[in-house]
């Protein structure tokens, strides 16, 4: 029976030994789950709940995992997404990432890996550490909605993702300094291990891709080092 004020999270894995103990141990640890064996099934729970995180493996019958990632970003750009995926399937971690999973986890996992990484999305928003998300700021030609997630510019609107946002939210705050590749996965990923680092390339190119629209605004590979966000002179 679901419990009220628990967070709730979707969880679609067809292995049915895995999904029990990852079930039993998760709701130990105060999350109410719900479990669907194959992607169809998980598309249409997603609709009939509301969820906090959604919890997908790559491999699914009748829909895989990036199949119905796709489907839950275009009705929610907010829920965090985290993939399961075989050690082995590197490209199925970028592939994840570029349809706006917020992060995979890699089989065979620990239950306390697991839920770590579950806390963090969870528990970021409501974390006093983290700097206000309740301002609007400027960036070129754009206007950044951290609290809403969103990227304006004049009449058009790019819903991010919580990683998206919180990516360039640590960008702006740094903007014309050069920030190396390990400040920015301690502070956005609270990780800086090899995968996560390719994870990153990911997301700088795709906020490259909605700033462009700006041309002043110049996100910068510093070869050996990291990053820079600067605004230009065009």
């Amino acid at each position: 029976m679901m419990q009220e004020n628990r967070p709730k999270i979707l969880y679609v894995e067809d292995d049915e030994a895995l999904s029990f103990v990852t079930r039993d141990n998760l709701e130990m640890h105060g999350y109410d789950i719900v479990w669907c064996s194959d992607g169809l099934e998980g598309w249409r729970v997603f609709n009939d709940h509301t969820f906090d995180l959604c919890l997908l493996d790559v491999m699914l019958p009748k829909s895989d995992g990036f199949e119905l990632a796709g489907k839950i970003r275009r009705v929610n750009p907010d829920v965090p997404i985290l993939f399961l995926t075989a050690r082995t399937m590197k490209d199925d971690r970028i592939a994840g990432l570029k349809l706006g999973a917020d992060d995979y986890i890699t089989k065979p996992f620990s239950i306390e890996e697991l839920t770590l990484r579950i806390q963090v999305f969870l528990q970021r928003p409501h974390k006093t550490s983290q700097p206000s998300k309740k301002e609007v700021l400027p960036l070129g030609s754009f206007l950044f909605d951290p609290e809403n997630y969103l990227l304006i510019h004049g009449d058009r609107k790019h819903k991010l993702t919580q990683r998206e946002t919180d990516l360039l939210h640590f960008m702006i705050r740094n903007i014309n300094r050069t920030v190396s590749r390990e400040d920015i996965l301690d502070a956005v990923w609270k990780n800086s291990d090899f995968f996560i680092s390719r994870s990153l390339d990911v997301f700088i190119s795709k906020l490259r891709k909605y700033l462009k629209e700006d041309p002043s605004i110049i996100l910068e590979n510093v070869h050996g080092v990291g990053f820079r966000l600067k605004i230009t002179d065009v």
